[in-house]
Parts: C-alpha cells; sequence; structure tokens
C-alpha cells in the first residue's frame, strides 16, 4: 500500500512538472497551461486539411518510432481526435498548438509551421505520464515562432565518413530541436565524399582516406544516396547546403586530377585548384552542374577559407602570373578574389546563391546572392566587414558553436581555443550583444549554426558524445528570444530530454553526471 502511493506522489510530480514548465525545446514563444489531459492511445485518430497531409503522415510515424503507438488517418475531421488546420496567423506567430482534454489541434498557414507545431505536440507527448495504456499529454495553448531563419547545422565528412544512416540519424534529431539548415561539407583535404559522374576519379581517387588513416578504402557518396538524403530533410522541412570547398582544401581532389593542381607549400600539398588555368574553371563548373542538379536548396558553399595556407606556388607560378598581369591583379588574395569571382558566376548562371566563408567578405562577390559565414571568433571586424558590405550573414564562430571542442574542462580529445571551450551553458547563452551590430545591420542576421569539424571525430560514438545535448541548447539559443531563455529552466526540460537519448542509445555527455559517460577518445588506426 505503501508503494502505491509512493508511486502516485512521482506520477502527480512528473504530470506537475510537466505543465509547470513543458518539456518542450526550443522554448516556445507563449505558452499557457490549462486543466486537464488528453488521453492519446492506439485510438486515436489524425486528421489533416490537404495541404498538411506529408506533416499528418510525418506525425503517425514519429508517434509509432517514439512511442510504439500505431494510430491511424481519418478522411473525416468530425471524427478525428488529432486535427492540423490551414489557418492565417496573427502577427509573425508560426503556428498555435491546443491541447484540450478531447482534442488536439495545429494551426498553422504553412507545412513547415503545422510541422513545428506537431513537433512540440511531439515532444510533449514522449514527455507524458503513462497511465494503463494511454498516455496523458498535458493540456495547453501554445503560440510560436523561431526568432532567426537560419538554425543550422555543418556536420564534416571529408575528414571522416559517418555514412548514410547517421546523417538521417542527424537529421531525425535537427528536426526534432527544430533545426533547418544542413551544411554538408563534402570536400576537404582528406576525402572527397560526394559522386561526380563526369569525374569519377574524384570519388574512387579522392575517396580514399580520412584524416587519421590516409590508407582507407574509397568512402563516398553516390548520387542515389544525395537523392535519398536530401528527400529525408525535405520530409523533416530540413534544406540541405553540399560546400565543395575551394579554391584551398583542395588536396583530395588533386589526388584524383592532379592537371588542376595549383600546387600548395611543405606543410600543405596540393592544396589548391590552378586559378591560372582556364581549364580549371570549366572543371569545377562541371562538377559545380552536377551538384546543383542533386541539391535542390539552389545555395552551394564554396568555402574560400584558408587559401594562404598553400598558395606559395602561385608566386612562381607561370600561368598564375600572366593571370595577374592581365587582369591587373596586385597580390594573391586579389588572385583568389578573381577566383572566387569566377566560380561565384558560374554558380548564379545556375541560379544558386553562392555561400562563403568570412575571409570573403571584402572580397566583392554579388550582394544580392551571397551569404557570408563568419566562424572567426577572433575577427570580429570580418563579421562586421561582410555586414557593412551588406552580405546577408550566418552566425557560426568557434567560440561558442565549434561542436568539435570538448565541453567540459576534464575532456582531453578535442580542440580548444587559448584553453577556452564550449560549455552547454555557452551555447546557450550566445548573444550578439557584445558584437555591437548596428540597429541598421541586424535584418542582416539569418540565424546561427554549430560546425562539427570532425578532425578529432571518428566513430560515432563520439559524434553523439560532442553533439547531445549541445544540439538542444543550440536550438534554443537560435528559435527562442531572450525573454523566454532561462537556463536553469531549460536544465529541468533538458532531464527529461536525456532520458529519450537513453531510450535511443545515445552515448551522450551528461552535464549532471559527468561520469554518465566517459569521454569517448579519438580511435587512431
Amino acid at each position: 500500500m505503501r508503494f502505491a502511493f509512493f508511486v502516485l506522489l512521482i506520477f502527480i510530480a512528473v504530470r506537475l512538472e510537466g505543465t509547470e514548465n513543458p518539456s518542450i525545446i526550443p522554448a516556445p514563444s507563449f505558452y499557457e497551461i490549462r486543466q486537464g489531459f488528453f488521453r492519446l492511445n492506439e485510438k486515436t485518430r489524425l486528421f489533416a486539411d490537404p495541404e498538411f497531409a506529408p506533416e499528418l503522415h510525418f506525425m503517425q510515424k514519429e508517434l509509432l518510432r517514439y512511442q510504439e503507438v500505431a494510430v491511424s488517418i481519418s478522411d473525416h475531421e468530425a471524427e478525428a481526435d488529432v486535427i492540423f488546420k490551414l489557418r492565417e496567423m496573427d502577427g509573425d506567430m508560426m503556428y498555435q498548438a491546443e491541447v484540450t482534454q478531447n482534442k488536439i489541434y495545429v494551426y498553422a498557414e504553412s507545412g513547415e509551421g503545422v510541422f513545428y507545431g506537431a513537433i512540440s505536440l511531439l515532444q510533449l507527448i514522449n514527455n507524458s505520464a503513462p497511465e494503463g495504456n494511454d498516455l496523458l499529454v498535458p493540456s495547453i495553448m501554445i503560440k510560436d515562432s523561431p526568432v532567426y531563419e537560419w538554425r543550422g547545422i555543418m556536420l564534416d565528412e571529408s575528414r571522416h565518413f559517418f555514412g548514410k544512416e547517421k546523417v538521417k540519424f542527424l537529421l531525425d534529431w535537427m528536426a526534432y530541436y527544430k533545426l533547418n539548415r544542413f551544411h554538408w561539407h563534402l570536400t576537404d583535404e582528406p576525402g572527397w565524399r560526394i559522386e561526380i559522374r563526369k569525374y569519377p576519379k574524384l570519388g574512387l581517387v579522392g575517396g580514399i582516406g580520412n584524416h587519421t588513416n590516409p590508407h582507407t578504402p574509397a568512402l563516398f557518396y553516390t548520387q542515389e544516396d544525395i537523392s535519398e538524403i536530401v528527400s529525408y530533410a525535405r520530409e523533416r522541412h530540413i534544406i540541405v547546403i553540399p560546400e565543395i570547398d575551394m579554391p584551398g582544401h583542395a588536396t583530395a581532389a588533386n589526388r584524383a586530377y592532379p592537371e588542376y593542381s595549383g600546387g600548395g607549400s611543405e606543410r600543405f600539398p596540393d592544396w589548391t585548384f590552378h586559378p591560372g588555368k582556364e581549364k580549371t574553371y570549366q572543371y569545377l563548373t562541371d562538377i559545380l552542374r552536377e551538384v546543383n542538379v542533386l541539391f535542390p536548396s539552389q545555395m552551394i558553399h564554396l568555402g574560400g577559407d584558408e587559401v594562404s595556407f598553400g598558395n606559395e606556388q602561385w608566386k612562381s607560378d607561370p600561368d598564375v602570373q600572366d593571370l595577374m598581369k592581365r587582369e591587373n591583379l596586385s597580390d594573391l588574395k586579389a588572385v583568389e578574389n578573381y577566383f572566387m569571382h569566377r566560380m561565384a558566376d558560374s554558380l548564379i548562371n545556375l541560379n544558386n546563391n553562392v555561400l562563403v566563408w568570412d575571409e570573403m567578405a571584402g572580397a566583392g562577390l554579388p550582394i544580392d546572392k551571397s551569404i557570408i559565414f563568419w566562424w572567426r571568433h577572433d575577427l570580429p571586424e570580418q563579421l562586421q566587414l561582410g555586414l557593412q558590405n551588406g552580405y546577408r550573414t550566418v552566425i557560426c564562430p568557434r567560440l561558442p558553436f565549434y561542436f568539435d571542442f570538448v565541453q567540459n574542462e576534464s575532456h582531453r580529445s578535442g580542440r580548444r581555443w587559448d584553453n577556452n571551450y564550449n560549455r552547454l551553458k555557452d551555447v546557450y547563452g550566445f548573444s550578439l550583444s557584445p558584437l555591437l551590430i548596428g540597429e541598421e545591420y541586424k535584418p542582416l542576421i539569418l540565424g546561427f549554426q554549430a560546425n562539427l569539424w570532425t578532425e578529432t571525430i571518428n566513430t560515432a560514438d563520439r559524434l553523439d558524445f560532442m553533439t547531445f545535448p549541445r544540439i538542444a541548447a543550440l536550438a534554443e539559443a537560435v528559435w527562442s528570444t531572450g525573454s523566454q531563455k532561462d537556463y536553469d529552466r531549460f536544465l529541468l526540460r533538458l532531464e527529461n530530454h536525456l532520458e529519450l537519448f537513453r531510450d535511443h542509445k545515445i552515448y551522450f555527455f551528461n552535464p549532471f553526471d559527468e561520469n554518465e559517460h566517459p569521454e569517448p577518445v579519438l580511435m587512431v588506426r
């Protein structure tokens, strides 16, 4: 009898915690707790206006995946319990969700809006208390919209390749936290990871090796793989943006087709594509044509970073010197900018936007077709330069948004910057305020992105450990306004999400118990 009473007390406590601080990450713009619970079970029926049929089917599949509840879809709204409705939203709200004792409604005027309403509902369900065969979903009304349009994660698979299923896993969790831009770093020095049919050796030769072992067999994504992943992301309202890095970070490509190499330096051999040969531009344009077909985002990231690491041979190359004279280019930076203008023109002719790292903030790329990614936290002047030049900008500084940086003082395998690292609290609390961005430039800030470079990440467990739970902190940093953000309340909600990580066998870092999952070290083979 005492035991039964004790269990009842725990059950009530869980319900109260869930209603006072509903376990939704990122925190909604507005919510209001109401009386009672909706009972969700296998008798629950779903309905959507025709515009939202894909989102309704996604919800049906996710309920089966997370809760093993197989609900059905009704053709008639009057017979349904969970209803997705097309409705014009007030102000700048993206969706409204209402859970009553008898019905659940999600209202939106776009598929994206109803999808995020469904995600909030799914999180509520996943944190609901069971009673018999029912899940007791707390009654609530939510009105919500994101602060920023661009809510991204970048995954580097050149340095270590993780494969299609792991990418889908990451997309699942991005969707669960309402992240919507997947920046896929597919080419770099260690390996080329995308099939290009006109130049098959890019994958077959350029795909050999990785950052810790130059002799691993070739690993790359076929064009069929790419199409599958892009479709998988689209279902989750995630846009996939490929990166084909140039003119630096070209070593893997140059192994496959050395005739387009611009050389390198002692430390970074064959680092660049050749800027002085006309055939280089045709070669790279051919590559971008195939990439453009595979990725409907109309955005391709061209890199443009760290070219100076390996452009020494440009100084003595006769073709580069002829180019400098012919085009009146004063130095190697001007050569670099000339190259990027040529490739930007190729992309724009394919009706693509040109995405580049912040080294290109002063290169004079077309303002209306270019997006700058500010990553060098120690060079805020590059951010200011890009904004002053009128470029739309994604904020992704090393501190705190590089997820290859360690997240705890005791961790050893990841990176640091002057002994600084990226704690969960740092990710959550990031603010633009210290950067002193003028009000006139704030509309140019598209959003935030975390970058997961993989020099020190070569196993699935280590990828999970560096991503979770920082992915949840990133989501709230970029979705929720300052008035909604409270780190202590976030931690209360996060505890329930850690249970979900355990259920899905994720090897995460636990900020409440650092010993639950010891740091997995970099495995060198």
